[in-house]
């Protein structure tokens, strides 16, 4: 299928008895990064071209290409609980897990006067988090903590999570989600003073290469008051509080 204004990209080709074509290739430097969850950028990786297409048309090539993977795989399409796979995938992809990708997703926020003129840190903890490891394309999943000092703003509650959301759907790595979540929120609020802390475990490191169960990753910004020790132990202190 050929969809007009996409632009191709260099694609591996690959015999059916697999020997694979030439192209360049440094799979050795790809692995020691992504085996090592190394980020690249503080922004996602986009290219120029990234909304050429709309989510429909993403979705049906997406869906061709899937359907490729599967057929490589040996699996049997004609099967009734196949067949319908790769547009449950391309759908998903496009419409939930990577719809953070997309800026018209973005959640549009108001912000109000602080009229109780509260002037204590407020915080949001234990946020669900769900976002998917641009390494190797498994799931990341975990909490998120939040805390701000109002500088005469504030933001609904469940904005936060809405922020939270919206970057985390798309493919990351942690310590850049915890630093896009932080930077929005700034400039939501007009403040520097922001935390973020995020606690996560990686299917990546479960599932697959050392399949350590055990182990989850724990990520933190600091902006403006936050920096200040007594402030940061008392932000950590209310997150390890459990109120009845």
């Amino acid at each position: 299928m050929k969809v007009n204004g996409f632009l191709k990209t260099e694609t591996t080709k690959t015999n059916f008895n697999g020997n694979r074509l030439s192209r360049n290739n440094d799979h050795n430097g790809h692995d020691l990064i992504g085996d090592n969850h190394v980020a690249t950028s503080l922004e996602t990786p986009m290219r120029e071209d990234a909304f050429l297409l709309s989510d429909e048309q993403k979705v049906l090539l997406i869906e061709e290409k899937f359907r490729d993977i599967m057929n490589v795989l040996g699996l049997d399409l004609t099967d009734d609980s196949l067949n319908g796979t790769p547009h449950r995938v391309a759908k998903m992809f496009v419409k939930e897990i990577f719809s953070g990708l997309n800026p018209d997703n973005k959640p549009k926020i108001s912000v109000f006067e602080n009229k109780f003129k509260y002037g204590e840190m407020l915080v949001e903890k234990n946020i669900n988090l769900n976002s998917t490891c641009e390494h190797h394309f498994l799931p990341i999943v975990g909490k998120a903590h939040v805390a701000y000092v109002s500088s005469g703003q504030v933001v609904g509650l469940s904005k936060i999570n809405r922020v939270v959301d919206y970057f985390a759907r798309r493919p990351q790595v942690q310590e850049r989600l915890t630093v896009q979540i932080a930077n929005e929120l700034k400039r939501i609020l007009k403040t520097e003073d922001v935390a973020v802390v995020i606690d996560a475990k990686h299917l990546c490191v479960s599932s697959r290469g050392i399949q350590d169960e055990g182990s989850s990753t724990l990520t933190a910004e600091y902006g403006g008051v936050f920096k200040n020790q007594n402030r940061k132990e008392e932000f950590l202190k209310y997150l390890s509080m459990n109120i009845s």
